[in-house]
């Protein structure tokens, strides 16, 4: 499908080259219905707003609608590497940022990774990765799980105007199953698989949020 003329474009920040990669090999660029712009931020929250915040001041993406993606912590015992997360929320040291479309990428990661656990609650923010008994104290303000840019994507982005925004982590870290360093990644784990597998639910949401409200 071609993309719709005049159609708002879409912004899709990461942090990793990882990420970026298993984006950019994991569908077909026409299943979008404007221009699609795959951003790596950089790691650290400061890195993701910066990044965000220019890409969103030029006027190609002024209007761009901003999804943030990539690997996250698990906070909740039982849950593995490969599971995701689609926040409701997002959590920082600037306050919280509501995300749009939450059931809509439920219903379509569901369709499109059948098999995969998909977690739904709030996504907080870290500026370092979060280890041991960390997981514990940010499970009890009620996060289900945590990464570095996130909350930091979605704040920038609603900071440079009004725009549907939205946050879908992959599950690489989990209490039971710790990563040791983030380089694991590149041995193929699951989470890498499923990010691959993403990117045309990320195009159903834009195209959900392009049809005329009734």
């Amino acid at each position: 499908m071609s993309a719709t003329p005049g159609a708002a474009p879409l912004l899709i920040a990461c942090a990793l080259g990882i990420e970026r990669l298993a984006l950019r090999t994991g569908g077909d660029r026409g299943g979008a219905e404007g221009p699609v712009t795959v951003l790596r931020t950089g790691m650290g929250p400061l890195a993701a707003e910066r990044a965000v915040g220019r890409a969103l001041a030029g006027p190609a993406l002024s209007r761009a609608a901003v999804l943030a993606t990539g690997f996250c912590a698990g906070l909740a015992p039982g849950m593995h590497p490969g599971d995701l997360v689609v926040a409701e929320e997002t959590r920082g040291p600037h306050g919280t940022t509501p995300c749009v479309g939450t059931d809509l990428l439920v219903k379509e990661l569901t369709r499109a990774l059948p098999g995969r656990t998909v977690h739904t609650g709030p996504l907080t923010g870290s500026d370092h990765v979060v280890r041991g008994p960390e997981r514990p104290a940010l499970l009890a303000t009620g996060a289900i799980a945590v990464d570095m840019e996130s909350a930091a994507t979605l704040h920038s982005a609603v900071r440079a105007g009004e725009r549907p925004v939205a946050a879908v982590r992959v599950v690489v870290d989990a209490p039971e199953h710790e990563l040791v360093r983030i380089g694991t990644v590149r041995g193929g784990i699951s989470a890498f698989r499923v990010l691959r597998a993403v990117l045309p639910v990320f195009f159903e949401w834009h195209r959900s949020l392009l049809l005329p409200r009734r």
